[in-house]
Parts: C-alpha cells; sequence; structure tokens
C-alpha cells in the first residue's frame, strides 16, 4: 500500500474546516461578476484550505464534459481534460449523478489520467461529485490527493457535495452566459461572413437569369474547401469570381495568388508552381519558394489550367490528392493548405477523351464546376457594366463623361462580343478617352460596331443584294454621326422637325429625307 501522505482535517476539526470552505466559497458566489474568474476563484479558496495538488471544475456542454477551471494542471492538460458521458470517473459521475471516490488510482482500471497529470506510477486518491441544477447533471467537481484513509475520504466527499449543490446555481448561469456567448460569437462570425461574402460579390455586375445563377453557386461553394473549376470563354471574368469566391471563404484574411498557366514556359511552370532550390538547373541563383507556398492558407487560382503540360499534371494531381509537394531540386516534402480555383477557356472534356489532359486530373479538379456564360448569353448584362466601366475610366482619366447615347447603346446590345466582357471593358475606356462631350456616341465606338445591322443603315446599301452588315466602315460611320446628330436635335426640339431643321442649318426637305432614310421616328421624341 502506498505511504499516507498529509491529511488535511488532521489539524482542524471537520466542522471548523467545513465552515472555512464553505464561508469562502459563498464570499466569492457573492463578490465576483466576471465569469471567467468566477470557477477558478471557487477551485482557489478550495486548494487553500484542502491543499490538494490538482483539481478541475467540469462542465457538460451536449455529451461531454470538458475542464472549464483547474488548479495544478497546465494548458496542455487542460485541454486533454474532455470526457464522453460514461468514460472513465469523471464520464461515470456526469451520467449517473453519484459521487466516485479512488483510494488509490493504480488500482482502478476506470481511471483515466486523461490529463496526464500523474506521472509514471504515481499513485493518488481522486474524488469526483457531480454539480446537479434543476435534477439534471450539469457539471463535476474533482478533486486528486496523495493516498489518503477512506475515513478522510469519506469526510471530503461529504464537504465536496455541499460545495457543490451552493454551486449549482452559479455553475448553472456560467453555462448560461458561456451559451450565449458561444451563440453570439456564432451570430458575428455569420454576419461577418455574410458581409464579406456581399461585400466580396459586390463587384460582380450582372442581373441575368444566368449570372444569378452563376452567383449561386458561387455562394454555395465559397463556404467549403473544395476544389472549383471555372469553365467559360476567355475574357468572362473567371480571375474576378474566382477572387469573389476567395473573399466570400472563411480563408479571406489568407493571399489570393494568381497563376496563369498558359504564360508561363513549360520548362519553367514547375518551378513556378513549386519553386526550386539553389542550383536546381542553370540560372538557379538562389532558392526561391512557389506558388503553392505563397498561397499559404488561402486560395491558389489556376487560370487556363487546360495549358498545363503533361507531365506537370502528374505532379499536380499528386498535390490535390495528398496536399504535399517537393520544390525542384528538392527531396523534403512541404505541405499545402491552399484551397484551388481552376479555370479554362478550353474544353477539357474533349482534352480528356483526346489525351491531352489527365482524366484523374479532371475528375479532381471538376469537384465544383461553375460554367460562367459568355457576355453574348447575358445581353441584359450589358448597360449595367457599361454604366460601371464608364464610371471606373472616368475616374481613372479624370473624364466627365455621363451616359451612352442611346444608338450607341443599341450599337452595344446588337454585338456578338467575341472577346466577352474584357473586350467590352476595353470598348468603354477607348469610348471615354475618344469622347470630348459629356456623353458616348456611335461615333465614339470602334469601327467593329460600325455596321448596318448595328447602326439601323440596312437602307444606305450600295448594293442590296450584299449582306446587310456589309456596309463599309465610312458609310456606316457616316449614318452613325448624322443618327447621333438628328437623334439628339429632335430630342431636344420635342420632335419638332422644322425647329430641329432650323437648328442643324438645313432645309426641312433635306432633314425629311434623312430621317426616312435613318429610318428614325421623330414622334417618339414630342
Amino acid at each position: 500500500m502506498p505511504p499516507h501522505s498529509h491529511d488535511p482535517l488532521a489539524e482542524l476539526s471537520g466542522d471548523s474546516l467545513e465552515m472555512r470552505v464553505l464561508s469562502g466559497v459563498s464570499k466569492v458566489l457573492v463578490g465576483q461578476r466576471e465569469v471567467a474568474d468566477l470557477l477558478e476563484q471557487i477551485l482557489q479558496v478550495l486548494q487553500h484550505n484542502l491543499r490538494f495538488p490538482q483539481g478541475a471544475l467540469c462542465l457538460l456542454q451536449g455529451n461531454n464534459l470538458t475542464i472549464e477551471a483547474s488548479y495544478g494542471l497546465s494548458d496542455a492538460e487542460k485541454a486533454r481534460g474532455t470526457y464522453r458521458l460514461g468514460e472513465g470517473v469523471t464520464g461515470r459521475v456526469g451520467q449517473t449523478g453519484r459521487p466516485a471516490v479512488l483510494r488509490d488510482t493504480a488500482r482502478s482500471s476506470s481511471f483515466l489520467n486523461r490529463t496526464g497529470a500523474l506521472h509514471g506510477s504515481m499513485s493518488e486518491s481522486f474524488l469526483c461529485v457531480p454539480i446537479i441544477h434543476s435534477g439534471e447533471v450539469i457539471g463535476t467537481l474533482s478533486l486528486s490527493f496523495p493516498v489518503l484513509e477512506q475515513a478522510t475520504l469519506d469526510k471530503l466527499v461529504d464537504l465536496l457535495e455541499i460545495v457543490a449543490n451552493i454551486l449549482a446555481d452559479a455553475v448553472a448561469s456560467v453555462r448560461e452566459q458561456m451559451a450565449e456567448r458561444r451563440q453570439l460569437e456564432q451570430e458575428n462570425d455569420r454576419m461577418r461572413f455574410e458581409l464579406g461574402e456581399s461585400t466580396a460579390f459586390s463587384n460582380i455586375i450582372g442581373h441575368s437569369s444566368a449570372m444569378r445563377s452563376v452567383q449561386l453557386e458561387m455562394q454555395k461553394v465559397a463556404r467549403s474547401s473544395a476544389t472549383v473549376l471555372l469553365l467559360g470563354e476567355s475574357g468572362t471574368g473567371k480571375e474576378l469570381l474566382a477572387q469573389a469566391i476567395h473573399y466570400a471563404s472563411d480563408r479571406r484574411n489568407g493571399p489570393f495568388v494568381a497563376v496563369n498557366c498558359a504564360a508561363l514556359p513549360e520548362g519553367l511552370i514547375e518551378s513556378e508552381l513549386f519553386g526550386h532550390e539553389k542550383g536546381a538547373f542553370t540560372g538557379a541563383i538562389r532558392q526561391r519558394i512557389g506558388r503553392f507556398e505563397e498561397a499559404s492558407t488561402g486560395t491558389l487560382f489556376l487560370d487556363e489550367i487546360g495549358d498545363i503540360p503533361v507531365q506537370t499534371q502528374v505532379k499536380l494531381l499528386r498535390v490535390l490528392q495528398e496536399k504535399v509537394f517537393e520544390r525542384v531540386g528538392s527531396q523534403q516534402s512541404i505541405r499545402t493548405h491552399a484551397r484551388i480555383i481552376a479555370a479554362t477557356s478550353r474544353n477539357l472534356e474533349q482534352m480528356k477523351d483526346e489525351k491531352l489532359f489527365r482524366e484523374d486530373l479532371y475528375f479532381r479538379l471538376a469537384v465544383l464546376p461553375i460554367a460562367v456564360p459568355p457576355l453574348r448569353r447575358r445581353k441584359e448584362d450589358i448597360i449595367s457594366l457599361a454604366d460601371f466601366f464608364l464610371t471606373k475610366y472616368n475616374k481613372q482619366y479624370n473624364k466627365q463623361v455621363l451616359r451612352l447615347s442611346t444608338p450607341a447603346i443599341d450599337m452595344l446590345m446588337s454585338y456578338h462580343w467575341p472577346g466577352n466582357v474584357r473586350e467590352l471593358e476595353n470598348m468603354i475606356e477607348r469610348a471615354v478617352i475618344m469622347s470630348n462631350s459629356g456623353v458616348i456616341n456611335a461615333i465614339d465606338l470602334p469601327p467593329s460596331l460600325q455596321t448596318a445591322a448595328t447602326t439601323g443603315t440596312e437602307s444606305l446599301l450600295p448594293n442590296r443584294s450584299q449582306a446587310p452588315d456589309s456596309t463599309t466602315p465610312m458609310e456606316a460611320l457616316t449614318a452613325a454621326f448624322e443618327t447621333e446628330l438628328i437623334t439628339a436635335a429632335l430630342k431636344r426640339t420635342r420632335g419638332n422637325v422644322s425647329a430641329a431643321a432650323r437648328e442643324l442649318g438645313t432645309t426641312l426637305r433635306k432633314l425629311n429625307y434623312r430621317i426616312r432614310q435613318l429610318r428614325l421616328t421623330p414622334n417618339q421624341y414630342k
């Protein structure tokens, strides 16, 4: 049997010790208002009077008892102190609501030493009592001593039950406040997430059904860490969508690193992605970290993934599967936690069938595929996008272009946009620079838009057998300019053709002739 230790009740009568303990506990309950300190101070009062080496107050959260306050335990030991109901001595007390007393833990198979505070073959006496409120166990109080006589342990467990009864209301209050705090934190997290999400998506311009569907998919995938594959033609704004997904996710505070795989030479793409060691190849004069390391716990955007060489596809597949890679010229494995968002304007399914793209990599990438529609299939968004770019380039070039004219809008809406949103942005930037007034007119738009179909000047074709869009740029530009002048004059004169003719310095006959040729309707401006 282990040698007996100092008896905490030997020098004081039970009644005297009991009064000191209960008085100290009562003072803490009356005077302490801080939830975080209450339980710790209760344990300090008990330790001051009972001189135990370790003690813990556990609270029941769901089906687990977790140490909320402790004495004599390190942070690591405290962190390990979680018990399922029925598990070990503490879990059994939490499940049954009955106290437990172990005179010698070395002789008990139910003592788990979960915290690891008891080292080697050491023995101790262990007491654990339930904290019960409204007939339900809400926590436990446990103390350990050097091995004591059974009679002393019986007196101590009686005292701890009284203390636990006094603590019940206070502990219940602590639990409620902790639950409220957790709920508030969760609500704050949710609000921060939604705020970050709405902020992230604020630059996604588009109210068409096609773009609403894309944004709904983005909101869903942003909340996971799975790989996303953006599919769409060049210029549709896939990188902007990738950034929006990143900033709407819980990785928003991490870096967003973008790599255009098509722009990298085949011999350098592995070094760019994975990094290299000094001397790994000719020209590697120093160590370089790759984009996977740079992305860290953020997001790595791999644009034009369809252009990545086949030999690099193998290494990329390993990173996606195992989350590890090696720098070029190194044998040391490096773990990555970066989320991958890939994009391509190529048909990966066809490339897969033609053995130009690995099938296993394709399925790894296409966990969450999102098809980004071309601009010609979301023409409802053209005006909103044009207004956005108009504001952007007004600020950039210190211009005061207020709007697009009606003929200019008609041209934008009639065009087929092979370059998608990027082409529209470039076109508006050019128009802002070229405009000498507060309005972007048809004349300010590039010749690629100046066709009979877009200007409504089919009647001016020199040969009626020609296709409607075969008007020469000179004819189309002239017709567009005349349309602008006459339309503006008719608007100012509220559809009065005679007044418009006087304003334009021409005769009524000539103006009526041009109005008929250009198929304008003066009455619509009255």
